[in-house]
C-alpha cells in the first residue's frame, strides 16, 4: 500500500497522524489556521488530537517552527469525510486500511511480544546494575559476627571488584585502618579504625614447641566494618 500520510504512534500507544500532512494531503484552499478553527470545535483536545510544534525550512535555509497537532486515526477519518471531496475518500479509504492492519490480532500480538522484548531488556539492565549493591547489602545484612580481612576480600571480590587479602590489608594499611609500622602492632587496627567500631581484636593463646604460652592479636572486621568496607569499594572505585 503506497504511503500517503506519515503515521507515527504516541506514548500511548495510538496512531497519529500531522494535521498539516492531512492538510496538505487533502488540497485545503483556504488557510490552515482557518481549517482549523472551523473544524476541530467538535473535537476534544488530549483526546482526539493533542498540540504540537514542527519544523520546516523556508526558501532561505533557514528552520521555522510551525503549529501543528498529532490526530488520531478516528479523527482524522472524520475530517476526510468533512472535507466533502474527492481526496477526501482516498484518504479515508486509506486511514481504515491502516486501522485495520493495526487491530489485526496478528499485528496486535507482535505489539505486544515487542513491548514485553524492550520492558524485559530494561529489567535486565537495571538488575545487572543493582546486582552488586543488592549482594553487598545481603552479605552485610546476615553478618552479625566479625570476619577475618581475608573473608572480607573474598566478599568483595565476589562482587566484582577485583581484590585479594594480601592487596586489601596492603590498602588499609595504606589508608590508615591498620598500622603500618612494623613492630607487635603492625596489621593492627589504628585508633582511628577502632573509635569507629570498624574493627576489633581477637585474642588467642597457644602453647608453642618451646613450651612458652603465646598470645596473638587477629584483627576481624565488625559488621558496622564490613558495612562501611563493602560501600567505601562498591562506590569509590578510585579505592
Amino acid at each position: 500500500m503506497e504511503e500517503l500520510l506519515k503515521v507515527t504512534v504516541n506514548r500511548s500507544n495510538q496512531q497519529v497522524i500531522s494535521a498539516r500532512d492531512l492538510y496538505d494531503g487533502l488540497n485545503i484552499a483556504r488557510r490552515f489556521s482557518l481549517w482549523v478553527s472551523d473544524n476541530f470545535d467538535d473535537f476534544e483536545e488530549n483526546a482526539d488530537f493533542t498540540t504540537v510544534r514542527k519544523s520546516t525550512v523556508v526558501n532561505n535555509g533557514a528552520k521555522r517552527e510551525l503549529q501543528d497537532y498529532a490526530l488520531t486515526i478516528s479523527m482524522a477519518k472524520e475530517l476526510c469525510m468533512m472535507s466533502h471531496s474527492e481526496q477526501g475518500k482516498v484518504y479515508r479509504r486509506y486511514l481504515i486500511e491502516l486501522e485495520r492492519k493495526w487491530n489485526d490480532p496478528a499485528e496486535i500480538v507482535k505489539r505486544g511480544y515487542a513491548i514485553l522484548q524492550d520492558e524485559n531488556s530494561r529489567l535486565k539492565i537495571e538488575n545487572t546494575q543493582m546486582q552488586p549493591k543488592a549482594l553487598f547489602a545481603d552479605a552485610v545484612s546476615v553478618s552479625h559476627t566479625s570476619i577475618l580481612v581475608g573473608d572480607l576480600a573474598k566478599m568483595i571480590k565476589q562482587n566484582g571488584v577485583d581484590i585479594g587479602a594480601r592487596r586489601l590489608f596492603n590498602w588499609l594499611r595504606e589508608h590508615h585502618y591498620l598500622i603500618s609500622r612494623k613492630g607487635a602492632d603492625y596489621n593492627s587496627p589504628t585508633q582511628y579504625s577502632m573509635e569507629r567500631e570498624l574493627f576489633e581484636i581477637k585474642e588467642s593463646t597457644h602453647i608453642n614447641s618451646d613450651g612458652v604460652t603465646v598470645t596473638t592479636k587477629t584483627p576481624k572486621v565488625t559488621g558496622k566494618g564490613q558495612q562501611y568496607f563493602i560501600n567505601k569499594f562498591l562506590n569509590d572505585q578510585s579505592a
